[in-house]
């Protein structure tokens, strides 16, 4: 669900010439719950959330249960509260995945320039399809409907000149609905916003800029770039100057590089063991030194998430050498670990990810020998979990806990799902390549 700041007084119609709007960004409709309804129409028409029934967050929410203040990432016990009628479903990931892959396979029959943001959003270039598809709105208003038609779901799409009025444009058009923000009414739509609906402002930054009476994008984009500086630091207040002025040179990328991987685990009840959080980063550090591996990649950065039981969320990272071995992700998480002090009510959520990826052998120096020793042995436990799952070979250390309930990994694409979590966090892993670009 976007969280963007949007205008409830934004204009609807902002023109009909598309000429030089070759930029498409389409975002699902409240897509989790969307695809759950294909199997529940009877829930049309009334507050769904689905998401981990107690102590889960919403994964997604019509927008019927959206009326009553419910968003993505609140606690379920929040949700319930502000919507004590709605029906909370479980989520299905394998659903959403196959629904997902359906719904790119029809983007990409459109053009091949497609950049594929997150499980339900993506950029398109459609420049070079207008010759056989005709123009830009015909084109959206032609996606629209065959993913409606095709697979019952519905999309909104923003039509403009750049990505990120184009994202801009999808959010305003929701719910299933489609905008264009013609070229030359860029700078109107745009400062027609709250300064929130740029990349990059959050609370802290709303708060920043509000004292300084910088509460849309048009008091912004007025302010002198050396202000801006001042109050919200050199590249933060240069990248928001130019989103403010329309100034986006970011091409639509059909191959984006991805920047991190990892993986999270959210528990069952909340842990104030350190052994027990240990235990879970190490097996966490095989999943995510698997994946390296499997991506042909290594990284320079490895960071530590954690999430305690009253919802404070902390990260904590540090520069290693470049590694895929999970003996070197655990051996630095174990060491951010050591240095947080863990509140009496405990942990529910702990993290793993390595960041400054490189692919591995070109220009990247790795350590020898031990680490070699240890790379070749990791790398026979991948063949054999390959050939018979991923329970088939574990750590020593491991097998003890292996007979422990209490913690779930989060569920497929989307590492802070609620679903599933009475299953030991051993059993099955996830976590995901994670592009890291802004306002995904």
């Amino acid at each position: 669900m976007s969280r963007g700041e949007r205008s409830a007084a934004a204009r609807r119609d902002w023109g009909s010439d598309d000429t030089g709007t070759s930029v498409l960004h389409v975002d699902m409709d409240a897509f989790f719950a969307a695809v759950e309804l294909l199997d529940r129409p009877d829930l049309l028409g009334w507050p769904v959330i689905v998401g981990g029934e107690q102590r889960g967050v919403v994964l997604s929410a019509t927008y019927e249960a959206r009326r009553f203040g419910v968003h993505s990432a609140m606690p379920m016990s929040r949700a319930r509260a502000l919507c004590p009628q709605a029906v909370v479903l479980p989520p299905h990931h394998d659903t959403y995945t196959r629904v997902s892959r359906q719904v790119m396979a029809i983007l990409a029959d459109v053009t091949p320039v497609m950049e594929k943001v997150s499980i339900d959003e993506a950029f398109l270039d459609v420049s070079g399809a207008r010759r056989r598809l005709g123009p830009p709105v015909a084109i959206a208003r032609a996606l629209r409907e065959r993913i409606h038609r095709e697979l019952g779901v519905p999309a909104s799409v923003g039509v403009a000149a750049t990505k990120f009025v184009a994202k801009l444009a999808s959010s305003h058009a929701k719910p299933d609905g489609l905008l264009l923000v013609p070229r030359e009414a860029t700078l109107p739509f745009l400062h027609s916003l709250p300064v929130g609906a740029l990349w990059g402002v959050g609370e802290r930054t709303r708060e920043r800029l509000h004292v300084h009476g910088i509460d849309t994008v048009e008091a912004l984009a007025a302010q002198p770039v050396r202000t801006l500086h001042r109050i919200l630091g050199v590249a933060a207040g240069q990248r928001l100057h130019d989103l403010a002025g329309g100034r986006d040179p970011r091409a639509v990328e059909p191959e984006r590089v991805e920047k991190s991987v990892g993986t999270e685990t959210t528990f069952a009840a909340d842990v104030t063991d350190r052994a027990t959080l240990e235990a879970v980063l190490l097996d966490q550090a095989h999943r995510t030194a698997a994946r390296l591996r499997a991506a042909g990649m290594v990284g320079r950065t490895v960071a530590l998430k954690v999430r305690f039981s009253d919802f404070r969320t902390i990260s904590r990272s540090r520069a290693t050498e470049a590694t895929d071995v999970a003996h070197d992700v655990f051996a630095v998480t174990r060491s951010l670990l050591d240095d947080v002090a863990l509140p009496p009510g405990g942990v529910r959520l702990v993290g793993v990810r390595v960041e400054q990826l490189q692919p591995a052998g070109e220009g990247v120096q790795l350590r020898l020998d031990e680490d070699d020793n240890r790379r070749e042995a990791e790398t026979a436990m991948d063949t054999i979990r390959r050939r018979f799952g991923p329970a088939a070979l574990r750590p020593a250390s491991l097998l003890e806990r292996s007979a422990e309930p209490g913690a779930g990994p989060s569920e497929g694409p989307e590492p802070t799902a609620g679903g599933s979590r009475q299953r030991r966090w051993e059993e099955s892993g996830s976590g995901r390549l994670s592009p890291g670009a802004p306002g995904t």
